[in-house]
Formats: C-alpha cells, structure tokens, sequence
C-alpha cells in the first residue's frame, strides 16, 4: 500500500490537526507491525515531503508535524571477524613478504590500512617490541604492541627492502612504473581484495583489526586495553566486539555459574 495512503487511512483525525504526537503514535504504531527502522524512516519521509507540499505549493496553512531530523536510529552491524581457520587459509595465501607484514600488522597490532601506509621506519621500537602510531584517526597518537609472529613477518620484508632508498615509509611498491615509492591506502586494499579471491574467503583489511579486538577479548583482555590498542575516542566502540565474543560470554557464564553452585552447596550443608 501507498505510505501516504496508509497513514490518512490510519488517522482519526483531520490532516490539518495532525502534531509530534500524533506521528510518534504512528510510529509505535508501525514499530507494532514489526516494520524495520529503515521502513519506518522512509514512512516519515512520505509523511514530511506531504505536508511540505500542502504548505509550499497548495499554501495552506499547516505546521509539518515531521520535524527536521526526527528518524528512528538505524541498528549498525556488529563488526565481523575471521575465524581462526579462516586466517590461517588467509595467510596461507600469502607469498610476499611485504604484504604478509602489512596484514600481520592489522592482524596483531590493530593498525587500520591507513596507519599501515603511513607507517615510518623511526616508528618501530624493536626494543620494546612496539610502534607508534603517529596522527592516528582524529589525529591522535598511540602506542601499539607488536607480537613475536608480526616482528618476525616485519623483519623479514625490511631485510628484502632496498636499503638505498630514501623514504622513511615502511611499506612500498615493489613493481611498475612507481616501484620503491610508498604504496598508497588503495594499494594495500587491492592486495586484499587478491587475496580474498585467491582463498575464497571474504576478508577487508578492516575485519583483520576487528578480528584482533574479538581474539583479545576471547582472551580475557581488559576492554579498556582493547580500546586503547585500537584507538577508540568512546569505550561504546569497543564495546560493540562483547556482543560478537560469544566464547568469552560462555566461560564467564560456566566460571561464574561454578561459584554460584559452590556457594549454594555450602548454603545448603550449612
């Protein structure tokens, strides 16, 4: 049916008295016939452009009950991650050494495509087994941790990296007509998406980050840990990879369950 023709039909009320109000009933109303945000978004949308109508092209006299902005939030998918079978196959893939360091790099220190092309060489602190991320998203600066399969997978490409050249970029184009200059953000996400086809799985480089923050979580890492890894302004980014880490909820569920019966049972001899 019509939007427009479903909300007259569903109104008791003259068009011209319709208010906030009225449209916020409407929309509980839909929300009652299991309509999605999205549909419903669209609904009011009709219902605005009508009422802009009666007033600027048959002028009368009516006051929009649709304000401007008012729509239901749309529900954000939760992040997607690997599985682990699924980065094994990935990596698997991978026969450079210079993309298998890009990706272990996602992988194991959160680093989203950007900060991989921008990565410097006075960035890495082999010491410490860490890098810095320099102007970050939001231009802030972090520090990162780099695991002992990552230092390895990077080790590896910068002793195959021409040591001549004169840029401080890590990661650079190794054929063509640009080769030895860094290699852009649409360089790295062309290699990913060769290697997804080449596997036959569906990776970004954006899920390998994702699939760091749900590993740690798996983990038992602190969530604000996870944040401060990935760069998070607000701990309610983080907190959307609780709602995909199933395996964690379950043994904090058994681990906590165990010390309900435990003091149950006591309860009870007692």
């Amino acid at each position: 049916m019509n939007k427009l023709k479903h909300f007259v039909l569903w109104l008791d009320i003259p068009v011209e008295a319709v208010d906030n109000h009225k449209i916020s009933a409407y929309i509980d109303y839909l929300l009652d016939k299991r309509l999605s945000p999205k549909t419903i978004n669209c609904h009011l949308g009709t219902i605005r452009g009508f009422y802009r109508y009666l007033r600027d092209e048959e002028d009368r006299q009516v006051i929009n009950p649709v304000r401007k902005g008012k729509s239901l939030r749309l529900a954000r998918p939760l992040p997607k991650h690997l599985r682990d079978e699924e980065v094994i196959l990935f990596f698997r893939s991978i026969k450079s050494c210079r993309d298998r360091a890009m990706f272990m790099l996602m992988l194991r220190c959160g680093l989203r495509v950007e900060e991989v092309a921008h990565l410097s060489l006075d960035a890495i602190d082999y010491r410490q087994s860490r890098l810095f991320v320099y102007n970050g998203k939001g231009g802030k600066d972090r520090v990162v941790y780099i695991s002992n399969d990552a230092s390895e997978a990077l080790a590896e490409y910068l002793r195959v990296r021409r040591p001549q050249i004169k840029t401080k970029r890590v990661f650079l184009v190794d054929k063509g007509r640009c080769r030895g200059k860094p290699i852009s953000v649409r360089g790295i996400q062309k290699r990913i998406e060769y290697y997804a086809k080449d596997c036959g799985i569906d990776v970004s480089c954006h899920q390998l980050r994702h699939t760091m923050a749900t590993q740690l979580l798996n983990a038992d890492a602190d969530l604000v840990t996870i944040q401060d890894l990935l760069g998070h302004t607000r701990i309610k980014t983080t907190q959307r990879y609780c709602r995909v880490s199933n395996l964690k909820v379950q043994r904090d569920y058994h681990r906590a369950m165990v010390e309900v019966m435990q003091k149950t049972a006591q309860n009870y001899l007692g």
